[in-house]
């Protein structure tokens, strides 16, 4: 800068005029959320498991991205770094929010609630399934949490939701881990074992008395409880019920906002 500048600067009192940072659009845009969520996945499996960034970068490829190795290579050098900054810097007595990538889990949880159908109070064991990204939830209510009570509710949850995530959280409930054992470690039922293996999907379960790990679902059972039971009409079937829950739940994805983006619904 010139002397002359420096001069007139100080003498008027002026400011050095700031510009703002030029952003110049790039080919791996409108791919970015799409590559978080496969790094955010491919860090949670075993490291023979993991897909390496040449796999990624195909992958990509596949999905129409043009642009260059080199350009997903930094920006997944750029991730891992940032994860292992967040990571050194958290205190080991802080609790961390857990966060989801597009398409990566749901949540799954029983609760028992109450209806009149046909003129009788009964009691039902009611089915939450939740995407833990957009928190979109879908309900289906039994009179029993049986097998066949569990594979039907995920058969329509998963069909309201439009997809299979990549896994499920859930509790050890007795129709889904038959022993619990030290740490992670499960004895998961047969039958179970099956429907997850017939969705594709993989199956995690919380550690005892933990429920702040399937957070979102836990508080979906309690706020269903004034959203949606509290003012429900009489029934004459529970099928006449279901048909009304699925009705309710896609209403109320239109009208809620996101806990994160308050600018959109569910």
């Amino acid at each position: 800068m010139s002397r002359n500048t420096v001069r007139k600067y100080l003498a008027n009192q002026v400011a050095e005029p700031k510009y703002p940072k030029r952003k110049t659009p790039r080919k791996l845009d409108d791919y970015e959320q799409t590559l978080t969520s496969w790094l955010f996945w491919e860090a949670k499996r075993h490291r023979n498991q993991r897909r390496s960034i040449k796999q990624l970068y195909h992958g990509l490829v596949q999905l129409g991205f043009t642009g260059s190795y080199d350009r997903v290579a930094v920006f997944a050098r750029r991730w891992r770094d940032a994860q292992q900054e967040a990571k050194r810097t958290a205190s080991k007595n802080t609790f961390i929010t857990l966060s989801f990538a597009p398409g990566e889990a749901f949540q799954f949880d029983w609760s028992e609630d109450w209806a009149m159908i046909n003129g009788v109070r009964t009691k039902l064991q009611v089915a939450h399934l939740r995407l833990s990204y957009s928190r979109a939830f879908i309900l289906r209510a039994y009179l029993l949490q049986s097998h066949e009570m569990l594979f039907d509710a995920h058969y329509h949850g998963l069909r309201a939701l439009g997809g299979i995530p990549e896994r499920g959280i859930y509790n050890n409930m007795k129709t889904a881990v038959d022993k619990v054992g030290r740490g992670k470690a499960r004895l998961v039922n047969k039958r179970f074992q099956a429907m997850v293996s017939h969705y594709l999907f993989e199956a995690e379960f919380c550690n005892p008395v933990a429920g702040w790990e399937k957070g979102q679902v836990e508080k979906g059972v309690r706020d269903a409880r004034h959203l949606i039971w509290q003012g429900a009409p009489a029934f004459t079937s529970l099928e006449d019920l279901n048909d009304w829950l699925l009705a309710r739940c896609q209403s109320l994805w239109q009208t809620m906002k996101h806990p994160e983006d308050k600018t959109q619904t569910i």
